[in-house]
């Protein structure tokens, strides 16, 4: 009986074993057929996918097969209503099978643990791939991730416990109702992420008041209304990144950085960049310096009659806003009292999951389509970043939307990540070349704009940097790079959670934590070794800062604008409110 049992035990575990290199196989052919795929639709270019070695893939598939004949002893030891150790969990973070319903059911629970066991070795695969090009091997590990969190169970009817129970439970109406949302979603273009009807830009999203005193091609200029009695002598401009609407940074009056630093003393000023249209294809890097923060930095000096105002940039605002300082400089102006910059990059060495995605052919195949003018869609921008994170910006309002029937909660952030904005192309293909693809902003007189040669050393202003730890679009290594390149005094600043949620961190409500340290090494890794995590918003520890370059306290003006500027509409302005 034994013999007979342990022969058994070794056909399972043959058939395991001929089950993990057939998935190996047809891991390979679909990763193929993806690369066509992605260089049909972006043009980045498909590399030769070696298969890893011999000895190391032989391992993988052995525990491979080892982990499932695990599993299913375990499904068939279990007895009725009895909880089993899990032979596989999911990863810390992924909710997607935290409904009872999976462990319920031998059937489901064996599904869901298959499901995470196929998926860990296929990440293996990818992340064992013998490859010297790191940006095609991270290309290959992007995809192998999209592939995995595409066939998940719990993206399908059939596999997935709680669409049954939710049909059940309403007698069928949560399928009729996912059909309608389906229809609905088909129509707009876009999968819903959050109630559209509860918000409206101006009406209970981008409410700091104020007014546009001043527009041009592609920016309005926001003068906010004082809050205290008294502000700093030396006011803030703020650039928002030019491929969102700038209200990330005044959602609600609870989570509004905006709003916060008003609150805080200081005269704040904000360009609203304009959503491009046709009339604006043609537009360059080049023309958004000039009519984006040096034209700001103008009108703000006049305004303040401040010679040297402090400034903001966020993400590619704050890449736009370096390079115009560095401009400034250039032509021997000194434009800034002190410059703060959140989640930038300077030095696109290591440029996040983004640049896996940005090679020669990509660009070139951009430069050929739009590089001379045209418009980038903005939902098709949209669509890349939510598949950056695909099982909570995609796959989960899938699930809910359409298999369960529900309606997205409201939910301002998704609402503005929804709010997508065009991109002119020559704009557009200057900046993945020059940056994503050829890394050129870090070499001093390398890049020439408006005619002078940039050199981000000359930018010698004292800066604030502000990077966040789990960002997956700026990795807060590459932002810490920065300090590296800028040639004034450094002050760098971790913040907790990801690219918008550890930026937009409210200090009202003082949440998650941030990292400070007195000394600035070269590396990163050295600096993060020395920091000390405080708790709280980074907010307050950087409006502390901000306070030491405001100046000195002065009544705060009764008016806004001035006889040269005068107050055109109120805020937030017409051109954040036009839809790509």
């Amino acid at each position: 009986m034994t013999d007979s049992k342990d022969g058994q035990s070794a056909a399972g575990l043959q058939a395991m074993l001929a089950a993990g290199q057939a998935m190996a196989q047809g891991f390979f052919d679909t990763l193929a057929r993806q690369h066509a795929v992605m260089q049909d639709s972006t043009g980045a270019a498909a590399p030769k996918v070696p298969m890893p070695e011999a000895e190391a893939l032989a391992a993988m598939q052995k525990a491979f097969a080892e982990k499932h004949a695990a599993l299913w002893s375990a499904m068939l030891a279990r007895k009725p209503g009895e909880a089993a150790e899990p032979v596989a969990k999911p990863a810390p973070g992924d909710k997607r099978f935290t409904a009872p319903e999976w462990q319920e059911s031998p059937v489901f629970d064996y599904v869901r643990q298959a499901y995470l066991l196929n998926a860990d070795f296929m990440n293996q695969l990818a992340d064992s791939l013998p490859m010297a090009d790191g940006r095609a091997k991270s290309r290959i590990q992007f995809l192998t991730r999209q592939y995995v969190d595409a066939l998940a169970p719990t993206n399908f009817a059939a596999t997935n416990p709680e669409f049954i129970k939710t049909a059940i439970d309403s007698r069928g109406e949560s399928i009729s109702q996912g059909i309608q949302n389906l229809l609905a979603d088909l129509e707009k273009g876009r999968i819903s992420m959050t109630d559209d009807s509860a918000f409206e830009v101006g009406r209970n999203l981008a409410v700091t008041p104020g007014s546009v005193i001043f527009e041009n091609e592609l920016i309005q200029l926001i003068q906010y209304s004082p809050l205290t009695e008294k502000v700093a002598q030396v006011p803030l401009l703020i650039i928002p990144p030019s491929i969102n609407k700038f209200y990330i940074m005044d959602l609600q009056p609870e989570n509004s950085l905006v709003r916060f630093i008003v609150e805080q003393g200081f005269t704040v000023f904000l360009a609203s960049w304009k959503n491009p249209g046709p009339a604006e294809a043609g537009f360059t890097w080049d023309d958004y310096l000039e009519k984006g923060p040096l034209a700001a930095l103008e009108v703000v000096r006049s305004v303040t009659r401040v010679k040297k105002p402090n400034v903001l940039g966020f993400c590619v605002g704050g890449t736009m806003l370096a390079t115009s300082l560095a401009v400034a400089k250039a032509r021997g102006e000194d434009p800034a009292s002190s410059v703060t910059l959140m989640t930038t990059l300077l030095d696109f060495a290591d440029a996040g999951e983004l640049g896996c995605l940005v090679d020669e052919a990509s660009v070139a195949a951009r430069e050929a389509a739009i590089g001379k003018g045209g418009l980038l869609p903005g939902q098709e921008l949209a669509n890349v970043f939510s598949f950056l994170r695909a099982n909570d910006l995609v796959w989960q309002y899938v699930v809910g939307n359409y298999l369960k029937g529900k309606k997205p909660q409201a939910f301002d952030l998704l609402y503005w990540n929804s709010d997508a904005t065009n991109l002119p192309g020559p704009f557009l293909t200057w900046y993945l070349r020059n940056m994503y693809l050829e890394n050129n902003l870090r070499v001093p007189g390398k890049l020439t704009m408006l005619g002078q040669k940039v050199d981000l050393g000359k930018v010698d202003m004292p800066a604030y940097l502000m990077a966040a730890r789990e960002d997956h679009i700026v990795p807060w290594e590459s932002a810490y790079l920065a300090r590296n390149l800028l040639g004034g005094e450094t002050t760098f600043v971790l913040g907790a959670s990801g690219h918008i949620a550890g930026a937009i961190n409210p200090a009202s409500k003082n949440r998650r934590s941030y990292w400070t340290a007195d000394f600035a090494p070269s590396a990163p890794g050295e600096w993060l070794d020395q920091a000390t995590e405080q708790k709280g918003s980074w907010w307050l520890h950087w409006v502390e800062w901000l306070k030491r370059h405001g100046g000195k306290q002065v009544a705060a003006r009764g008016r806004l604008g001035s006889t040269k500027y005068e107050p055109i509409e109120p805020a937030p302005g017409r051109y954040v409110k036009q839809r790509a």
